[in-house]
């Protein structure tokens, strides 16, 4: 199946235009990471020149698929950018291996990998690297100037958008709403909306209604038969927050109830 934005998009000038399974390549789809909807069903996938949302339910591979996306494009598999080359546990698939991407004609001045997972490494190897004799400046310095282990879980995954992302680049986040709190996430569209204003794109595996809003992005979802451009109405994300929201009471009831009853 191929899913994708128009052409006509391509011409907006974005850093990645999409990315293609070798599937004649692929030993099995039976195995795994190629069992996961998100691969079985992957042919081609365009990415939108400015916000490119990539949801489903958990265990569907959003995370595996965009995991694989980023190390293909050169980034380290634990997050960072691609000149962090730290390696906590290579657990990675090896996915990235039957990936082809297909990139626009400028190029990203910077770029980033979030993943929230392993974020905590992240942070480490930071501290590690700084203890260690340099002449430039502070690793850190770039991060807010706190270590990231001396703020909040929240704060420091905010540090990283609010200050390490410049612009003109290449994010690929991996749940980045994990730490973040409804008004935190609001804050980070805003700040998401300044990075694409200042000509960055985002690629975003979520489950966060409140990001998947952001007005001027494609969302794909991961099915069990199939990966569907949706819109943010559609995703199955505001569709069960909107009947929680609607009838809490009936909801709760339905949902506690005893075997007993």
């Amino acid at each position: 199946m191929e899913v994708g934005v128009e052409v006509s998009l391509y011409e907006l000038g974005h850093y990645l235009r999409k990315v293609y399974l070798l599937r004649e390549q692929v030993p099995s789809f039976e195995s795994y990471p190629f069992s996961l909807d998100a691969v079985r069903h992957l042919d081609e996938l365009a990415f939108h020149p400015k916000v490119t949302f990539i949801v489903g339910e958990n265990g569907a591979g959003k995370s595996t698929l965009i995991e694989a996306i980023a190390v293909a494009l050169g980034f380290n598999a634990e997050g960072g950018t691609m000149n962090f080359t730290f390696e906590t546990a290579a657990t990675h698939s090896p996915l990235h291996e039957y990936l082809r991407t297909v990139k626009g004609p400028r190029r990203p001045r910077d770029g980033f990998f979030f993943r929230a997972e392993s974020y905590y490494n992240l942070a480490t190897s930071i501290d590690e690297m700084d203890r260690e004799h340099s002449f430039g400046p502070p690793i850190i310095e770039s991060y807010g100037g706190k270590s990231l282990h001396e703020q909040s879980h929240g704060e420091s995954f905010f540090a990283t958008f609010l200050h390490r992302f410049s612009g003109n680049g290449l994010y690929i986040l991996d749940e980045p709403e994990a730490a973040l709190s409804p008004s935190r996430q609001m804050a980070m569209l805003a700040r998401m909306h300044q990075l694409v204003e200042g000509n960055s794109q985002f690629i975003i595996a979520t489950h966060s209604p409140i990001l998947m809003a952001y007005p001027d992005a494609i969302i794909y979802q991961l099915n069990e038969d199939a990966i569907d451009e949706v819109s943010w109405e559609e995703t199955e994300h505001v569709a069960i927050t909107r009947q929680f929201m609607n009838n809490p009471q009936r909801l709760l009831r339905d949902l506690l109830v005893s075997d007993e009853e």
